[in-house]
Formats: structure tokens, C-alpha cells, sequence
């Protein structure tokens, strides 16, 4: 099912992220597609801060992944930025298959480069509004019980 979200500025965007958070379990893989600036990493801190993660969330870029530990029995997040992997084999280099049963993979650029990790990646494309710098749309396809919980 494929759905859309507005917010208006940073704080909703990562409420919205917080929203999406309490809904994840163990395994689940969040694939997330926007232009530079889009808000991908806004909204994984508001992914972090449901799963209640140790450290800040930073954007992964330059090393690639990142692994947040849980503060309780929660799952971990690992955050990856696949903006400068091109292909399946620098993927399988990150080895994502071994954290995905005890962690949410959060994956900024992933489409198309993770699709088979999970049965089903949740799917998360972020549009800037070119009016307004603040506000996004978050087109989501996702499984029945994540577009229930967001809607």
C-alpha cells in the first residue's frame, strides 16, 4: 500500500520518523530515497529517538554505516548511506545480512541496492516542496500494519 505524508518543518519530520520507530520491530528495513538535504537523516533521528539508541545520529556518509546500540532490550539501528556504493557486491561488503534478525536497518539511497535483505522493504521517498524549503512529502509504501500505524 502506498501512501503520502506532508510535513511543514524539521520537528514533524522527525515526529513523523518517531511515529514509524514505535512501529518497527527486529528485522524490519527502512529504504529511504530524497535529494541531498531532503530530510533522510532528520528522519531516522526521529526512528532513533522511539528506538531509544545510544549517541547521536549523524548522516553516515563518509563511512558508509553506522550501528547505534540500544539504551534497553531493543532492537539496534544501523544507519548506512548507499549514496557512493553502486553496485550489489560493495553492498555485500557492508555485510547488512548478519544485522538484519537483532536490528532496523535504516538505508539512505538503498532502492535497488537492498531490496533483498527483507521480503518487504518499507519504502520511503522524500519530495522538497519547491515553494516552501521547510515542508516535505513522504510517499510511503509499506506492509498493512506500518500504513495502519501511520495513517
Amino acid at each position: 500500500m502506498t501512501f503520502s505524508i506532508i510535513t511543514s518543518n524539521s520537528h514533524e519530520t522527525k515526529e513523523l520518523g518517531k511515529k514509524l520507530g514505535k512501529l518497527l520491530k527486529a528485522g524490519d528495513c527502512v529504504l529511504l530515497d530524497g535529494e541531498l538535504g531532503a530530510g533522510k537523516t532528520t528522519f531516522t533521528q526521529g526512528i532513533a529517538s522511539a528506538l531509544k539508541i545510544k549517541g547521536e545520529v549523524t548522516s553516515p556518509t563518509f563511512v558508509i554505516a553506522r550501528e547505534h546500540k540500544s539504551l534497553n532490550d531493543g532492537p539496534n539501528l544501523v544507519h548506512v548511506d548507499a549514496y557512493r556504493l553502486s553496485t550489489l557486491a560493495e553492498i555485500s561488503h557492508l555485510d547488512l545480512a548478519s544485522d538484519i534478525d537483532k536490528s532496523i536497518l535504516v538505508v539512505e539511497w538503498g532502492k535497488g541496492l537492498v531490496n533483498d535483505l527483507v521480503a518487504q522493504p518499507i519504502q520511503i521517498k522524500i519530495n522538497h516542496d519547491i515553494t516552501d524549503e521547510n515542508k516535505r512529502e513522504f510517499i510511503i509504501t509499506a506492509n498493512e500494519h506500518i500504513t495502519k500505524g501511520l495513517s
